[in-house]
């Protein structure tokens, strides 16, 4: 009887990680990295997001904080940054609609 092969992962980035197990299997660090999209040399963007959350505590930290304090973080520059706050902003306006849709009608 032929052995059976162990299936390799199609991908070995966050991306591909993402599609191929469901953006439920991340870490928030690996969730991080694909809005940072490319790290830099000796520092990929999964270890920024690593270095992101471990500073921050949490995204709830993160959220918490002026965008000048990303700045301090190698790696991130403005468009990077952008696209971490544009990410919080969706988050807050999905909120912000959820939250609507449970509150009693005001008469």
């Amino acid at each position: 009887m032929a052995k059976k092969k162990i299936r390799e992962p199609k991908w070995t980035h966050p991306g591909g990680k993402l599609l191929e197990k469901g953006a439920d299997a991340l870490s928030d660090a690996e969730l991080l990295s694909i809005l940072i999209g490319t790290g830099i040399k000796g520092k990929p963007a999964v270890k920024i997001g690593e270095e992101i959350i471990q500073k921050f505590d949490s995204f709830r930290g993160m959220s918490e904080q002026p965008l000048e304090k990303f700045l301090k973080i190698k790696g991130l520059g403005d468009v990077k940054i952008i696209r971490i706050a544009a990410a919080f902003e969706i988050a807050r306006r999905i909120v912000e609609e959820v939250i609507k849709e449970y509150e009693p009608d005001k008469k």
